[in-house]
């Protein structure tokens, strides 16, 4: 007996009986897979370049109208700016010369546009010593209220470059006394004391006048509020000037705190860190 196998596109299967045990038989089985597996021949009157033939990954797709790449593009510059303001940081303008000269807010000059970075304070409170920036409680504003917050984002916007003002709900000061503390004005060489000992404000402004500043009677800083004033001293209406109705009610939440000014941006001639320098330990 033979037995034979074909690895081609044909397959042949024959049995040879042994010779003597009768007539010659021979039994074949054929399979061709070639002949199933060609397709039929292409029609003539089929076009190469049929529409229906064209693979679909071939096809080139249409390219958007330029007006709608620079709408994606504003789109998503425009969300990123409010992510980043909102939960980053954010640039403030200086409309006023209460933090003269530590930072500029003058008649007549360029005032300071200021990052004011927000994450320190989801871990920490404000420390004495800190230039922050918060939204004025009512006693600071009149009674002014916020605008929302897309009228708030823009108007912001528009005061970086100049287009429009500032809300005129937040300000900028420096963190004096916190929570517990008492403050008082002033010992025998004009100083500020917290707890009964003075100051060191190395940052303060007189106008080239003497050390001197108006006088308030001591006040115990509320639980979660903070005691704020101004580097110009005397011409800054600050913690001192908004006590109503009592003399404590000049501090302000710590609820209110927007977040701490780290950098001056605007003008590029004044570029550089905002000083924390810590009054009540020497700046350590």
């Amino acid at each position: 007996m033979s037995h034979r196998v074909n690895d081609d596109s044909s397959s042949s299967w024959e049995t040879t009986p042994p010779a003597g045990d009768g007539p010659e038989r021979t039994t074949r089985f054929s399979t061709s897979r070639s002949s199933a597996s060609t397709p039929p021949p292409a029609s003539s009157s089929s076009s190469a370049y049929d529409e229906d033939q064209v693979p679909r990954f071939s096809r080139k797709k249409k390219k958007q109208p330029f007006w709608k790449e620079l709408l994606v593009i504003f789109s998503v510059a425009l969300l990123l700016t409010v992510v980043i303001q909102t939960f980053v940081a954010r640039v403030f303008v200086i409309p006023s010369a209460s933090m003269e000269t530590t930072l500029h807010g003058c008649t007549g000059c360029v005032n300071d546009k200021v990052l004011v970075e927000k994450i320190t304070y989801l871990f920490n409170d404000p420390r004495p010593g800190d230039v922050i920036v918060f939204r004025g409680p009512p006693n600071w504003t009149g009674g002014k209220e916020p605008p929302n917050f897309v009228v708030g984002t823009l108007q912001d916007l528009g005061s970086m470059v100049n287009i429009s003002e500032p809300s005129g709900t937040d300000f900028i000061k420096r963190v004096i006394a916190v929570g517990g503390q008492t403050v008082e004005c002033c010992d025998d060489q004009g100083r500020v004391m917290v707890d009964g000992k003075p100051l060191d404000e190395p940052y303060l402004n007189f106008g080239g006048g003497p050390r001197q500043q108006d006088s308030f009677e001591k006040v115990t800083v509320p639980a979660g509020k903070l005691w704020v004033m101004g580097d110009n001293r005397n011409n800054s209406s600050d913690s001192r000037k908004h006590g109503d109705p009592t003399p404590a009610d000049g501090a302000i939440p710590i609820a209110n705190v927007v977040g701490k000014a780290r950098v001056i941006v605007i003008p590029v001639g004044r570029w550089g860190g905002i000083s924390d320098y810590n009054p009540q330990t020497g700046g350590k």
